[in-house]
């Protein structure tokens, strides 16, 4: 299993249009056969930054999705030119 964290910052004007965004991307994303979770957050006390939780079956997958018609044109030609701040954190579970 493959987990990680996306924190984006973005104009607050921007709001709006990063949430459509983000609602196209996710029901795309969700719907990879090897995506097990995708969630985007708003951080509660700050709505201009969002945290995306990813889950994928392993590597392959999650490398799929990164090659995906949708995660080029939401991701890369829609969040990625609006963002102002962007980084990742990758996940090892515990248990």
């Amino acid at each position: 299993m493959v987990s990680f964290t996306v924190r984006m910052t973005f104009a607050p004007e921007d709001r709006e249009e990063i949430a459509e965004i983000l609602r196209a991307l996710t029901l795309a994303s969700r719907g990879e056969p090897g995506c097990v979770t995708y969630v985007p957050h708003v951080v509660e006390g700050n709505p201009d930054t969002v945290l995306i939780y990813e889950q994928y079956r392993d590597a392959a997958a999650a490398d799929a999705h990164r090659q995906s018609d949708h995660f080029k044109k939401y991701a890369v030609g829609g969040l990625y030119q609006k963002m102002r701040e962007r980084s990742r954190e990758d996940l090892v579970a515990l248990v």
